[in-house]
């Protein structure tokens, strides 16, 4: 649905309200445009009311005063774009929005900090995937006289030493895969749990 423009007799009038129109939709961009419509939607009809009372200020004075009070949209819509990027994040599973939400919501706690590190240690794993593929002999899971020494890639010193050896072989990539999938799911899951919780 398109938005309706106010029309104001002052052309400076016309001109501040579209400029701030072009602010919020600017600062929504990153939202669906069901999103962006809702949010345009929403500032349109408060202009529109707060410009029905009558006042006895001129026309432009009055519009200047109601955008003050509704606020820059770059501030005031953030705590919105980041919540509503969280949503659709965990409604779609996406990597990229998971990324741009738990960036938005970084400064919202701690929480979102533990997230974000969490969801960095398994694109790790990709790259442990990516490098195992490029250096079949090198990359794995790694033990030394039957305790954990390392995942990643070993040291060209210890290859040929023979209390070292590597558990997964060519099981390494789809356990890799598997457990990068799973936990990606868990941790998506969990973020959706604590985004409900915050709801209420």
């Amino acid at each position: 649905m398109k938005i309706k423009e106010i029309q104001f007799k002052e052309t400076a009038s016309q001109r501040i309200y579209r400029s701030y129109m072009k602010r919020i939709e600017k600062t929504l961009s990153s939202l669906s445009k069901s999103d962006q419509q809702d949010v345009l939607l929403e500032f349109n009809s408060h202009i529109y009311e707060g410009l029905a009372r009558k006042t006895n200020k001129r026309e432009t004075d009055h519009l200047l005063d109601l955008l003050e009070k509704l606020g820059d949209p770059e501030k005031v819509l953030k705590p919105l774009i980041a919540d509503k990027k969280l949503e659709q994040a965990t409604r779609t599973f996406n990597p990229i929005h998971l990324f741009k939400a738990i960036a938005l919501n970084i400064g919202n706690g701690i929480s979102y900090v533990v997230f974000g590190v969490l969801y960095i240690c398994l694109f790790g794993f990709i790259i442990l995937i990516y490098f195992k593929l490029k250096n079949p002999d090198q990359v794995g899971l790694y033990f030394k006289d039957d305790s954990f020494m390392l995942l990643g890639k070993l040291n060209s010193d210890y290859i040929k030493n023979p209390s070292v050896t590597e558990i997964l072989g060519n099981w390494f990539i789809p356990t890799l895969v598997a457990i990068t999938l799973i936990a990606y799911l868990i941790l998506t899951l969990l973020l959706k749990f604590k985004r409900s919780i915050n709801k209420h």
